[in-house]
């Protein structure tokens, strides 16, 4: 015996929606699998480098933190725990990446270049300078083009319910008593 099937209007529009839903997720700048390995190797090297450097500060402490050193390694500690994470989620947890980049660069050209350059390096600063030049790997992983996709020229995220679509209509009269 023949069977046959029938499609519906609407098992059409879901196919169809799932195909177009696979090409502008092709268009909006997937990541290929080998990509998010590398990212993932920049997950790791910061997640391990800040195990290994900042955990063992939290282990055997007796005395209390001073406040900005406290704050400083604890903020460390997190973002070592979200790069760990970044190698499950490696898309989900690029802002992490990028706020490593980001503070790391700033630092580096803010405090340790004009000290550098005028000649006034302490060993103090040269230590965390030393650390700092570390962000050239995550530089390296960071899928760029991605990240100006997404978050440069990719429109935002609505500001309001109506999608931002212009002024609100005005309250009708009965809800003005109400208020």
């Amino acid at each position: 015996m023949k069977t046959t099937t029938t499609t519906s209007p609407r098992d059409l529009a879901d196919t169809t929606s799932r195909a177009n839903d696979r090409k502008s997720s092709t268009a909006a700048g997937t990541l290929s699998v080998r990509r998010l390995n590398v990212m993932r190797i920049g997950y790791l090297v910061m997640g391990v480098g800040l195990a290994v450097t900042k955990w063992p500060l939290l282990i055997n402490r007796t005395e209390p933190w001073p406040l900005f050193e406290g704050v400083a390694t604890y903020t460390l500690v997190a973002m070592g725990l979200l790069a760990l994470l970044g190698l499950r989620y490696p898309v989900k947890m690029l802002p992490i990446l990028l706020f490593e980049s980001a503070w790391k660069l700033l630092w580096l050209a803010a405090v340790a270049l004009p000290l550098w350059t005028a000649d006034r390096m302490d060993p103090a600063t040269l230590e965390v300078a030393s650390a700092c030049l570390w962000v050239v790997i995550v530089l390296a992983v960071i899928p760029w083009r991605y990240v100006v996709a997404q978050y440069v020229t990719k429109q935002g995220d609505p500001w309001r319910a109506d999608g931002g679509r212009g002024p609100r209509p005005h309250a009708a009269p009965s809800e003005e008593a109400g208020r």
